[in-house]
């Protein structure tokens, strides 16, 4: 799914209006109908209903909103907030089709005629909307501190008042609405997948108000949402006669003392996502709990007895996955460094092998094209020597993959995945339950393991951040938030791989 900046979904709306036999009027009524559908499904029609408009089309869905819930008997209330701008030509309109539906607006004016509202009602906000092109001020940055105040339900139609769609760093955070609920339009909106914008966003959701199918897809957008029907072709299928030789063979250097469980659950996910075979190559301190953890895998023996110390011979080696428990021994980083000199085939560098670079960032310029990297955002600061956050971080981030030729996987809550070209994919899976140690680690595995099987690098960054976060979303629904582990995630690859594949999957589960 693409996720286009404001300016760009004006103009997908004005393609629209200009493909379809509908006019801007008509265009508001839809989105507000489709808003109004999904609402029905949190709202009890005996809830105080409050809605708050702005004077623009965000103001207009509102208005519309309001008509439809009082028509289908929701005791409404609605209040026009005065903000400095002049009405649009369908808010007017639907200022007057409210009036003949039997509801008179209340204008906001003035700060003390904010309404009492309790915690038990709720507030639809539709004051400013993806048109806002300043913070606002006055009367409506008020209104909006006022409403974060009452405790209640919030849901904002398309985005939080006062929320821009792309970068709000230096945004005044109390004259920003936090949603309980936003109900967005077509796509998602660059900023809800940022950490900084969560508290004002809440949860969200995609409302499909039917914009123009063509108008969408020749739209570029360097943005990118993943969700299943995005993966779902991506993975390959498997024929009768492929055997382990088809599937690649993974070489996956981890591990120090002390850390032989980060290389056990790194090699673990990379046979999980299905690599022909894999080898571990590790401290010798760490041959034995690998052989008795998971002998499945092949061990390779460094000559170091706490660190890895050499480089294994690569030749027989499709993909290479580095990093996790490694340490920044000296040893071990020029091995790194090696490493970087000799392979040949596609590589990826996690957590210790990541430090290291930001150590010795003159490495940086051995990195083979296309490398792997997948830092979390603090060992992404380091490397980059940056103390940036959320779209500043993310712009960092597109800088970084372009100037070093290689993919950034930036882990977090919506990973994001960007290529050399300057695209972005964020991911739509995981939960907060795999904020755990060790769920690096299968991610590392993952992706070296579709490295390994042949797939593109790009492809198998996107593939293997997806599944990952689908594991541990089904390990949710076995466990709980606080007590996923990254074996608990390792062990639900296949139910992922399942799931994806498969639209009837809860007959497994």
């Amino acid at each position: 799914m693409k996720i286009f900046t404001a300016n760009e979904i004006r103009e997908i709306d004005a393609a629209t209006l200009r493909l379809e036999p509908v006019t801007p009027a008509g265009l508001m009524e839809r989105a507000a109908k489709t808003f109004f559908q999904r609402l029905k499904e949190s709202v009890p029609p005996e809830k105080k209903v409050n809605v708050f408009s702005g004077p623009g089309n965000n103001g207009g869905d509102g208005l519309v909103v309001a008509r439809l819930m009082h028509e289908e008997g929701y005791p409404v209330r609605v209040y026009v907030v005065e903000s400095g701008a002049s009405h649009s030509s369908e808010f007017t309109m639907n200022v007057d089709r409210l009036v003949r539906a039997g509801i008179s607006p209340l204008t906001i004016a003035e700060p003390d005629f904010f309404p009492s509202i309790g915690r038990e009602e709720v507030i639809i906000d539709a004051i400013f909307g993806t048109g806002l092109h300043r913070p606002p001020a006055g009367v409506a940055a008020e209104v909006i501190r006022r409403i974060n105040k009452t405790g209640a339900y919030v849901i904002s139609v398309d985005v939080p008042s006062g929320l821009y769609c792309e970068d709000n760093g230096d945004v005044n955070r109390e004259t920003v609405i936090r949603a309980s609920l936003t109900l967005t339009f077509q796509f998602p909106k660059l900023a809800f997948m940022f950490a900084g914008n969560d508290d004002h966003v809440g949860k969200w959701e995609v409302l499909d108000i039917g914009l123009h199918p063509s108008a969408i897809d020749e739209k570029a957008s360097a943005f990118h949402y993943i969700m299943r029907e995005d993966v779902r072709p991506m993975i390959v299928k498997r024929r009768k006669f492929d055997h382990k030789g088809t599937f690649g063979h993974a070489l996956v250097i981890a591990g120090s003392y002390g850390k032989a469980g980060a290389a056990t659950l790194a090699a673990a996910a990379a046979l999980r996502a299905g690599a022909g075979l894999v080898t571990v190559h590790l401290p010798v301190s760490a041959v034995i709990p690998m052989q008795a953890a998971l002998p499945e895998a092949m061990v390779s023996p460094d000559p170091g007895e706490r660190n890895i110390t050499a480089l294994p011979d690569l030749e027989v080696y499709s993909a290479v996955g580095a990093g996790p428990g490694l340490g920044t021994d000296p040893d071990t980083r020029l091995m790194l460094e090696k490493l970087l000199d000799n392979v040949s085939v596609p590589l990826l560098l996690d957590a210790d092998a990541i430090n290291i670079l930001a150590l010795n960032r003159e490495l940086l310029e051995k990195l083979p094209p296309h490398t792997v990297l997948t830092p979390h955002p603090g060992e992404f600061r380091r490397l980059a020597g940056t103390t940036s956050s959320d779209y500043r971080l993310m712009e960092e981030q597109r800088a970084f993959a372009a100037k070093h030729n290689c993919i950034v996987v930036l882990k977090g809550a919506h990973t994001s995945i960007a290529l050399p070209e300057g695209e972005i994919y964020f991911n739509s899976t995981g939960n907060p339950g795999m904020a755990t140690g060790g769920s690096g680690d299968v991610l590392t595995g993952m992706i070296t393991s579709l490295l390994a099987q042949g797939y593109a690098i790009a492809d198998a960054a996107v593939i293997g951040v997806y599944l990952h976060g689908l594991a541990g979303d089904v390990a949710l629904r076995i466990h709980s938030e606080e007590s996923v582990i990254a074996g608990d995630i390792l062990m639900n690859i296949g139910r992922a791989y399942r799931e994806t594949q498969f639209s009837n999957f809860s007959m497994y589960l």
